[in-house]
């Protein structure tokens, strides 16, 4: 079939369609007159586009609002099951998954132990993974996020070891997940996801240049310019755990993907390490920065500890983001991860002032503000975007 011609009958059907359903999504349930003032449609086009919809199986009635002068009106809604959208974070321990309907309604959760296993398992670990989420029909969309990069240029996974990820080193890596999977599948970096929930829910709504880093056991960033994600010519910026630091020892000495650089200077175990040598404990790095911010709050020599603790902390980290805002010179920075949101506000506040110290660019310092697993909710974010363009095209067929 032929796509239709610009100004075509269904070219205008499909733009008028495709903007009632966006209306029907964020304000919806809507009578056909409020349809129709949002769009700018009469009412008989209005009331031929819900039909059409209706007929399509994307919109239904959703009962009639009573109490207005005049006669009831019929509201309608998005039908919920006209698709579903499917996310994935992988992680060495355990594979999450959530499923939406197409409004974005959370329809199925579940997390799946994934102790080592052999690699020609991937296929099936997935499956089972959203399999306990309960889909309740066929999904249209699968976002895994990964701790890792797809490099465009080849198809397979970088920016991790076989070790790292087994089972995942494989050529043609998207299509062979779509086959097994049977639905389309995409695969993204982890913390990407996380910087694309920040824009959607976060502390980076409405700001088209920043900079996320996530500090945790490992340490990673993502960038977005312009209002998107840059992900490089071969899916590896952001991966700045392998940033060559002053003070951490480089590939050169440690090898490629050994402990080096940045993640060497500001990983979660170091972090630990670090705060122990301040006389803060704590049975791993989350526990011991929180018991750090604690301490800090007194007096007395464990107090003054406790804060050259944490500015220990802040100026190693402030060192990595002083060089990406040199290159980048983003407008926000978000921080996110075990280790920074341990510290809250503390350590933010350190974290900028030590930034602030060593670059001319001055950008904003916020903390995460999005709750739960934000990679699951990065990853949804962009199965139901994929999900949605793809059923909402499909609303008129061009002749």
């Amino acid at each position: 079939m032929s796509s239709p011609v610009p100004g075509t009958p269904s070219l205008l059907r499909a733009i008028n369609d495709r903007a009632a359903l966006q209306a029907l999504l964020e304000r919806g349930p809507l009578t056909r007159p409020e349809i129709g003032a949002l769009t700018g449609l009469s009412k008989p086009t209005a009331s031929q586009l819900l039909a059409r919809l209706q007929e399509a199986g994307l919109v239904v009635l959703d009962g009639i609002r009573e109490g207005l002068p005049g006669r009831t009106a019929e509201l309608y809604r998005i039908n919920p099951a006209a698709a579903y959208a499917g996310a994935l974070d992988v992680t060495p321990g355990r594979i999450e998954a959530r499923i939406a309907d197409i409004t974005g309604t959370i329809v199925g959760e579940h997390v799946l132990p994934t102790p080592r296993r052999p690699p020609g398992e991937l296929v099936d670990r997935l499956n089972s993974a959203l399999a306990g989420a309960g889909p309740p029909g066929p999904l249209r969309q699968v976002v895994i996020g990964v701790q890792a990069a797809i490099d465009p240029s080849t198809g397979r996974l970088g920016y991790a070891t076989a070790k790292d990820m087994p089972g995942w080193h494989i050529p043609d890596l998207v299509p062979t997940l779509s086959r097994g999977l049977g639905v389309p599948v995409a695969v993204e970096n982890n913390v990407n996801l996380v910087a694309l929930a920040e824009q959607a829910h976060g502390a980076a709504h409405d700001h088209p240049d920043f900079v996320l880093l996530w500090a945790d056991e490992g340490i990673g960033s993502a960038l977005v310019l312009g209002g998107r994600m840059h992900r490089g010519a071969t899916g590896g910026a952001g991966e700045v755990g392998y940033m060559p630091t002053p003070g951490a020892p480089t590939a050169r000495e440690a090898g490629r993907f050994a402990n080096h650089g940045y993640q060497a200077l500001t990983g979660g175990q170091v972090v630990l390490k670090l705060l122990r040598s301040y006389g803060v404990r704590g049975t791993d790095f989350r526990q011991a920065v929180a018991n750090a911010v604690r301490a800090a709050q007194g007096a007395g020599q464990r107090a003054d500890d406790a804060r050259a603790g944490l500015r220990d902390i802040a100026a190693r980290l402030a060192v990595g983001l002083a060089a990406i805002t040199s290159v980048v010179d983003p407008g926000l920075i978000v921080l996110t991860g075990g280790v920074v949101l341990s510290g809250g506000q503390t350590l933010r506040e350190l974290i900028e002032h030590e930034l602030h110290a060593l670059t001319i660019p001055r950008p904003q310092v916020r903390l995460s503000t999005v709750d739960g697993n934000p990679v699951l909710a990065g990853a949804l974010d962009l199965a139901l975007a994929t999900a949605r363009d793809e059923v909402f095209r499909s609303t008129v067929v061009p002749t």
